[in-house]
């Protein structure tokens, strides 16, 4: 899910504007629209006309609507979220209470606006934006003193954390110093790794170096 624009206030009240871009997007977006609240998206309009000799035609228009969500159906199979509400807003195609129907689709904006947005909801639409939460495969690219961890997903690599530490070379008879520095490298890779590693998502971690 993209994240467009949010404006929340203190007391929970505002909009936020999403753009669904994977078939687990609409089961967040069915998750989070209610009864109640307002959407706003394009949509298709059939409209009548009427010409000057009164004879009447009929056409389909694409236009901006807000309705007031009054019932949801979540269509699976076609990944398509249907909202049924009347519209709250004026509109040159549909008039005020007018009922419609909001087709929500991948990769289609829509504007979703609560009177309150409680802890839940903002939590499922900060998981449904963050795009570790799906990266299931991590990767560690490693050489001497530096080292990148990764995580991997169907649609990109998110570099998540940089590590570099100076590790003073082998001496002839003294390696105390390189061997401190080592340590202080690997340590601060692990500390990484748990830190932006989630092992309730990512099932296998590659090591190359």
């Amino acid at each position: 899910m993209k994240l467009v624009y949010k404006n929340v206030d203190k007391f929970g009240d505002g909009s936020i504007v999403l753009i669904p871009e994977e078939p687990e997007d609409m089961w967040h977006a069915y998750n989070l629209i209610a009864e109640g609240d307002q959407v706003r998206s394009s949509t298709i309009r059939k409209v009548q006309n009427e010409t000057a000799t009164g004879s009447t035609s009929s056409s389909r228009m694409r236009t901006i609507l807000t309705i007031s969500v009054e019932t949801i159906d979540f269509d699976t199979q076609a990944q398509v979220l249907r909202l049924k509400g009347r519209n709250i807003e004026e509109n040159q195609f549909v008039k005020m209470g007018a009922y419609h129907t909001l087709d929500l689709e991948l990769n289609r904006k829509f504007t979703l606006t609560k009177r309150l947005w409680d802890s839940i909801a903002l939590e499922r639409v900060e998981t449904a934006c963050d795009p570790t939460q799906s990266a299931d495969v991590a990767a560690v690219i490693m050489q001497d003193g530096l080292a990148h961890v990764c995580l991997i997903t169907s649609a990109m690599t998110l570099v998540r954390s940089k590590i570099d530490v100076s590790i003073p070379r082998k001496r002839k008879g003294n390696v105390a110093q390189h061997e401190k520095g080592l340590a202080k490298f690997y340590d601060s890779l692990i500390q990484s790794i748990i830190r932006h590693v989630n092992f309730d998502v990512v099932k296998c971690v590659l090591l190359a170096s």
